[in-house]
């Protein structure tokens, strides 16, 4: 058998090499058929979202142990910047972690912004308070203790019971928005934006629509969240007693 020369071995070497980088080397063992994008190029919002939210907020934004996100009127309110920053930062203290790189966590600044972009282009209505002005996110006011459980009977009370143990006058159980343990996994913010927003899926009120007949203020708000903070216990929980 006539061996190959060295110049028609090397054009066969070449043309091999141009089939290869043609085809993708998919042919190339461990190599996969499809191109996967790294993880810091994802911007697809259902993909960010399914793997970084749906778990404590709901798979379509509701109905998670956390506060609903598909929420118009939170959205509203909140806007892409407060969304983006907690999104970033997370909240000290609860259970919601960071996900920003600078912060410890996984996503990149585009990604936060296509995650805040996307919820507000999926679940956002701007026109849900055209014509209003809604109460800050974040209040400067300082709130005030005996003011609030005033605010709390005026505003509250026919649903969540003159305590907020969840006793209303009708005798249907809302919960308590005062138990130790509740308010142990929620911040003063998140507290706040429940009063704002409320949620949507269970049908219950926000800022504007409280049974009194009209808007709280954001001075309301503020000494409302005051008077549940004040509910907060250093332990909540069962004490354990020690055996001997």
């Amino acid at each position: 058998m006539k061996m190959p020369t060295t110049r028609a071995l090397t054009l066969w070497l070449l043309a091999c090499a141009a089939a290869l980088a043609i085809s993708g080397c998919k042919s190339v063992p461990g190599r996969p058929g499809v191109e996967v994008a790294r993880p810091e190029d994802v911007l697809d919002f259902a993909t960010l979202y399914g793997q970084n939210c749906a778990a404590c907020h709901g798979e379509k934004g509701r109905n998670g142990p956390a506060i609903s996100l598909a929420n118009p009127e939170y959205l509203a309110v909140a806007g892409a910047a407060n969304i983006q920053r907690v999104t970033a930062n997370g909240v000290p203290g609860t259970a919601m972690p960071p996900f920003g790189r600078a912060a410890g966590g996984m996503l990149t600044d585009r990604q936060i912004e296509a995650l805040a972009r996307g919820m507000i282009s999926a679940w956002g209505n701007v026109s849900s308070i055209v014509g209003q002005t809604p109460p800050a996110y974040a209040s400067s006011a300082n709130g005030n203790l005996a003011q609030g459980e005033k605010v709390f009977a005026t505003f509250c009370a026919q649903c969540h019971g003159a305590d907020a143990t969840g006793a209303n006058a009708n005798g249907v159980a809302t919960g308590s928005l005062v138990e130790p343990s509740y308010l142990a996994l929620i911040s003063d913010q998140g507290l706040r934006s429940m009063i704002l927003a409320g949620q949507t899926e269970h049908g219950t009120h926000n800022w504007r629509s409280y049974v009194s007949g009209r808007p709280m203020t954001d001075q309301e708000i503020a000494d409302v969240v005051t008077w549940m903070a004040s509910h907060r216990i250093a332990t909540p929980g069962q004490v354990y007693k020690q055996h001997p």
